[in-house]
């Protein structure tokens, strides 16, 4: 039986106009075990003046290192979204998001295809998304990093796109991070389409949706930036939970979603039924 764990994507304090490391100390004053920071390339103004949590892969990974011992919490892995489906972008983003990874002690990066590009068909984005996770898959296999597809775009929102990309490239290291809001907004039952993919489950994006989300976007979007806070919404965690216990590794359920506030209501919640 794997053992489940509660973590926290950093975008809980994208409202509170503090740095990184402040976030990394609130998840951890909430009761995370776990948090799964945002990193981006290049420079970012609001990054760089203390006023937002994400932080740049030109940083010094030993930053997100030192920041998560100095909390005493763990990373479950790094927010490295880019697109698959272009790989003058996705390639060096994601290959260099491993090597980050690997310093910093996140064993997981997560991504999507991303929005596919206006002049590309579907035949040709899976060509450029298999060569993508074939570079990177070959640079995150001997540092033993996993690649964690999000259900979250055009092709992964529903259950034979996501394992379409999935099966583009064969290797160890190309894995699933569920989201179970992004699912179910597509329209789909989240919990059978985790029961597909557990065998390949290397992260889960704890995400709730609400009612109101749910009557005004479901069935009408791929997903979501953020979802309401854990117990508030549709999504059954108890079911949720019970079926992670069954993946072949363990898992980290890392909640997604807009405010401290509410991140604090669903560490509440979700460690109940723990």
């Amino acid at each position: 039986m794997a053992s489940v764990k509660l973590g926290v994507n950093m975008e809980f304090v994208r409202h509170a106009d503090k740095n990184f490391e402040w976030g990394v100390k609130k998840a951890a004053e909430l009761g995370y075990e776990y948090v799964e920071p945002m990193v981006h390339w290049g420079r970012e103004l609001l990054s760089e003046a203390g006023y937002f949590h994400s932080v740049s892969m030109l940083d010094d990974p030993l930053r997100v290192k030192r920041a998560a011992q100095d909390a005493n919490i763990k990373l479950s892995g790094l927010s490295a979204h880019t697109v698959l489906c272009r790989p003058e972008i996705g390639v060096e983003y994601l290959k260099q998001a491993v090597r980050f990874a690997t310093e910093c002690g996140a064993p997981v990066i997560n991504t999507d295809e991303g929005p596919k590009a206006p002049w590309t068909n579907e035949a040709e984005d899976f060509v450029l998304m298999r060569y993508t996770l074939g570079e990177v898959a070959r640079v995150a296999e001997p540092r033993n990093i996993l690649i964690g597809i999000e259900p979250h775009q055009q092709y992964s929102k529903h259950p034979t796109g996501l394992d379409r990309i999935h099966a583009l490239y064969d290797s160890p290291a190309i894995g699933i991070n569920f989201d179970t809001g992004n699912s179910f907004l597509c329209g789909h039952d989240p919990y059978l389409w985790l029961e597909q993919v557990l065998d390949r489950l290397v992260h889960l994006h704890a995400k709730d949706i609400s009612l109101a989300q749910s009557d005004a976007e479901r069935g009408k979007v791929t997903g979501t930036p953020v979802g309401c806070a854990c117990g508030d919404g549709v999504i059954d965690w108890k079911r949720i939970i019970e079926i992670c216990k069954r993946a072949p590794r363990d898992i980290v359920l890392s909640v997604e979603c807009g405010t401290i506030d509410e991140a604090g209501r669903s560490i509440e919640h979700l460690k109940k039924l723990l």
